[in-house]
């Protein structure tokens, strides 16, 4: 098991459904991805460097793809989700279209390519 594995195995569905699917997604991107933390959450790595962090909170869900750049370029695309530059906020009934997850995380990982 990983910080990822582990974190996600105590979030009760549906909303730990929703994370997974954007855990798969990221593995499905960067298939060398390691579990680990960054910024004391738990998440996936590529490099060495955070690549995705999804997270249950009180309020929402959200997805961290450890950049404050990649969702400003997408603001567009935001339309119906709650962000700041470094956080998605979405739930499990208004989750991430899976397009727009594999959009975000192929620009993260160009950013980590660079």
């Amino acid at each position: 098991m990983g910080a990822v594995t582990d974190y996600l195995a105590g979030i009760a569905t549906p909303n730990r459904d929703v994370l997974e699917r954007v855990v798969a997604i990221a593995r499905e991107l960067a298939p060398g991805v390691e579990e680990g933390t960054s910024y004391g959450m738990p998440a996936l790595l590529l490099d060495g460097k955070g690549f995705v962090s999804v997270l249950e909170t009180k309020k929402h869900l959200a997805m961290y793809p450890f950049s404050g750049q990649i969702l400003g370029r997408l603001a567009d695309e935001l339309e119906g989700f709650s962000w700041s530059p470094g956080t998605l906020r979405f739930s499990a009934e208004n989750p991430v279209p899976d397009e727009l997850v594999r959009r975000i995380l192929e620009l993260r990982l160009a950013e980590i390519g660079a």
